[in-house]
């Protein structure tokens, strides 16, 4: 019985959206459309599917725009003085602000999203702030009902994604997982997207999205654009695997964030952990080529792009030159003299370590007291943006440590730590930065954090306005925030090791000016070149070079829900008409059938392999037919084959991909190379099965011809690993010796060189074609990568002239996915039924009963 929740849920990824609305509740009016959208896409007949490609709407503007959508807007909203209307301005310190600079001048900036201010915001006043928005700002809110906003953002956001995505796993308390949540999330991205759609051009605009607010976003976008041209870019951490698999909505969000076409992390860590994540829950392996790291998912790749994001250099150096400012510094340079200052700016949160960071400078001055009575620790406490016990209980804990280390270390015009807890201003900020001998992070984990760069930039100061000795800087860095790979110069830190922390912290205020420098210029080199803008110019150009095949594919979607995915093609790819192949099999005069057999004519799943009384009737109805010749071609062994089609008796069998043959029941196997030496048998056998016991869930197949080392049940990343490993070492080992080593979906084969499904083919028309037969009719079915082979062999057959001039060839793979074939099959249900349609029309020669005449098989055989 299905749940109400999953309905609702289901209603809610349809377009519904009155599952979780209040009753009655009055909805703002709309702002009229930018552009016209289409209608959304749903399951399509053959016809439909042809027309869905094109289905976007045609744009009239003249150059690219990228819509920028992200849980708020860069704008600030202050309530008037006198109560009367709204003041907005840019908020100068946003990301999505700032990384414009790395945009084209004449790219068009839209943004989407929430809007932040000091007080509610009337229902009556959203079409107003709404129409301001987009004149002024190229702003476009998205406003949420405050009980769904609360669920959306304090509640699924904040209490479950965001503690998951730091690493915290979910509570098994409280009832467990809420379903209301994730639907007040689906609804809220759902306002978000329509709030899109209002405004994009489909075939012009680029989509940005930002953050783990809207990780179900882009499902419902690209559920509506199929070429929409679409990046996301997470700046939290992304877990390992061990802990994303528990959240129960994992799939869903997997497959909306692969509904892009381009993916962006902070760094190669939380990249792994993503790809880890689709290898392990969806089968999906990644490929790097020329350096650009990718998926193929149902024939589109999405990319996967890895850029730690920078900060704003003119901001930044334009707030340095600030008159007010150097009256601060002033201040704060009078106030800590004659002390070293160690600084810590952070949010209040249960991730940042602050009260690590406390305990830490506790140990350094019990163990270096020479620094009592003269360094100081500066920690700025931004105001939490969460809420809950644990967020409570931390600061309780933070604020007692400092009253402790203050009691203990503490005197008359000393204070050892100076805990400001309010919110700081940039200049205010820098202010600090200016007089800070060192920057301590020791954050638990965190997605990025600038901190660093800033007081790298701010201590480099306004070229030719600060003395050279001011060019100095040290980090004491956790090793676990985004930004620590790509600082080198910083004395990186386990949080949790408080003694080692007090070292670091004593090391960097010790360390010689000399060397203080060093490190500074090191580092300054990085942040300068590697800023806000470098970092979303770098993400743009990938985006349009992961989009640049876009019209050159044929695409339609299939799925519903968040099981939507877009299947993209190429355009000569299409689904084989029945009634047209019946057509021309009917008008051959000599045809050539190969069959694959596990997937094509057996499916994958069944657990009995033996071909069941349908299938053996359709192959001898197919063989009887004089102008037939009928071959299956498989990777099994003879053996099998042999047993299972014994009452086939003019059916020809390539077993182990060709390397055994035989024209029909009556006719002795041919083997391939007589006189092949498999004296490698004995140098790969122990390297495969030492691999094989190493790797949990794998093992050894040995063939007659060949050797087959099988990982699909072992663990997806040690199977691959050990895979690509097997791979380098049988081909070292078996250098000098006549076989091919090749790795296949879930597998490693070691086989005698020449042997392949497509060599097979080719020899039997070949005979064909000697024997003054040549094949007018050509039909060939598989499913997996070795059918490529034979697909591939048919497009040199068919340029050899082997077969007749006006060859109707149809190579055909099972399931709707890349392939070197020019037509699919959805199933082997589709594959018997259209096997069938041909046994109907095909006509039972004579010496099938009398046996007057040798077969056809026979004439080619002698």
């Amino acid at each position: 019985m299905m749940s109400r929740s999953y309905t609702n849920l289901v209603d809610l990824a349809t377009g519904n959206f009155s599952a979780l609305s209040a009753a009655g509740a009055a909805r703002p009016r709309r702002l009229s459309r930018v552009m016209t959208a289409p209608g959304p896409v749903s399951e399509l007949d053959d016809e439909d599917l042809a027309n869905s490609v094109s289905s976007d709407a045609p744009s009239s503007l003249a150059q690219d725009r990228i819509i920028i959508v992200a849980n708020q807007l860069p704008v600030r909203a202050r309530r008037r003085s006198d109560g009367r209307g709204w003041s907005l301005s840019w908020d100068d310190e946003s990301l999505l602000l700032q990384l414009r600079d790395g945009l084209p001048d004449d790219m068009e900036v839209l943004y989407v999203g929430s809007l932040r201010s000091d007080s509610p915001i009337d229902p009556r006043d959203h079409d107003d702030l709404s129409q301001t928005l987009l004149d002024r700002f190229k702003c476009l809110p998205a406003f949420l009902p405050p009980d769904i906003l609360e669920k959306f953002y304090h509640g699924f956001c904040k209490k479950l994604l965001w503690p998951l995505f730091h690493y915290l796993l979910p509570s098994s308390g409280a009832g467990g997982f809420d379903r209301g949540l994730w639907e007040a999330y689906v609804l809220a991205n759902k306002v978000f997207a329509q709030k899109v759609i209002e405004i994009i051009s489909p075939e012009d605009d680029y989509v940005w999205v930002h953050d783990y607010h809207l990780l179900a976003l882009p499902s419902f976008l690209r559920r509506r654009f199929l070429r929409l041209r679409m990046g996301f870019f997470l700046h939290s951490p992304f877990p390992s695997s061990e802990i994303y698999r528990t959240l129960p909505v994992r799939l869903e969000i997997l497959r909306s964030l692969l509904s892009c076409d381009l993916i962006g992390f902070h760094t190669f860590d939380y990249a792994r952990h993503f790809l880890s994540c689709c290898s392990r829950m969806l089968g999906l392996e990644y490929q790097s080529r020329r350096g650009y790291v990718g998926l193929d998912y149902f024939g589109r790749t999405v990319g996967i792009k890895i850029m730690p994001v920078g900060v704003h250099m003119g901001q930044l150096q334009s707030a340095l030159s600030f008159s007010d400012g150097e009256v601060r510094v002033a201040e704060l340079r009078k106030q800590f003299e004659g002390k070293t200052v160690l600084l810590g700016v952070d949010d209040m949160d249960i991730f940042k370590g602050i009260d690590l960071k406390f305990l830490a400078f506790e140990q350094m001055l019990k163990l270096h007291p020479e620094w009592q009575g003269k360094a100081v620790l500066v920690q700025i406490a931004n105001p939490a943006r969460g809420k809950g016990r644990d967020l409570e209980e931390i600061q309780a804990e933070i604020e007692e440590t400092c009253k402790r280390v203050n009691g203990q270390f503490g005197c008359d015009g000393y204070s050892p730590v100076v805990y400001v807890n309010r919110t700081v201003s940039l200049s205010e900020r820098i202010a600090y930065y200016l007089i800070a001998e060192c920057v301590v992070v020791t954050a638990v984990r965190d997605g990025m954090n600038l901190i660093p760069y800033e007081y790298i930039v701010c201590r480099q100061g306004m070229p030719g306005s600060e003395p050279q000795c001011m060019k100095k800087s040290m980090l004491v860095l956790s090793e676990f925030i985004g930004c620590s790979p790509s600082l080198s110069g910083a004395i990186r830190i386990n949080p949790w090791n408080a003694e080692a922390t007090a070292e670091a912290m004593n090391e960097a205020i010790s360390m010689s000016e000399a060397e203080k420098q060093l490190r500074h210029e090191k580092h300054y080199r990085y942040v300068s070149t590697h800023d806000v803008g470098y970092w979303s110019r770098s993400f743009m150009q990938d985006m349009e070079r992961t989009c640049r095949d876009h019209l050159k594919r044929r695409a339609w979607g299939i799925g519903l829900g968040f099981g939507f995915r877009v299947v993209a093609l190429d355009p000569n790819f299409r689904k084989l008409n029945v009634d047209s192949i019946v057509s021309d099999y009917a008008k051959a005069k000599s045809r050539a059938i190969f069959l694959d057999y596990d997937g094509t004519v057996m499916p994958q799943t069944s657990i009995n392999k033996t071909p069941n009384a349908e299938v053996i009737s359709i192959i001898n109805a197919l063989c009887a037919d004089s102008k037939n010749i009928v071959f299956i071609v498989s990777g099994r062994g003879r053996d099998c084959l042999g047993k299972w089609f014994l009452p086939c008796k003019k059916l020809g069998i390539a077993a182990e991909h060709g390397y055994f043959m035989r024209w029909n029941g009556e006719e002795e196997w041919e083997t391939y190379g007589h006189d092949t030496d498999f004296g490698w048998i004995q140098m790969a056998q122990p390297v495969m099965k030492l691999y094989a016991e190493t790797t949990d869930g794998s093992f050894l197949e040995a063939k007659e011809s060949a050797l087959v080392w099988h990982h699909q049940d072992a663990d997806p990343d040690f199977g691959s690993s050990q895979a690509k490993e097997m791979l380098d070492h049988l081909e070292n080992v078996l250098a000098n010796e006549p076989v091919a080593v090749k790795r296949g979906q879930f597998i490693v084969e070691v086989k005698p060189q020449g042997v392949s499904k497509g060599i097979v083919s080719e020899k039997i028309l070949s005979s064909m074609c000697d024997n003054g037969r040549k094949a007018d009719f050509l039909l060939c079915i598989g499913d997996d990568r070795s059918d490529e082979d034979m697909f591939e062999g048919i497009t040199r057959i068919v340029d050899k002239d082997m077969v007749s001039a006006n060859t109707s060839v149809y190579a055909c793979t099972v399931g709707q996915k890349p392939s070197k074939a020019k037509y699919y099959l959805d199933d082997t249900a589709d594959v018997i039924n259209m096997l069938q349609a041909l046994a109907e029309v095909s006509e039972p020669s004579p010496s099938s009963e009398t046996n007057a005449e040798p077969s056809f098989s026979a004439e080619i055989k002698a």
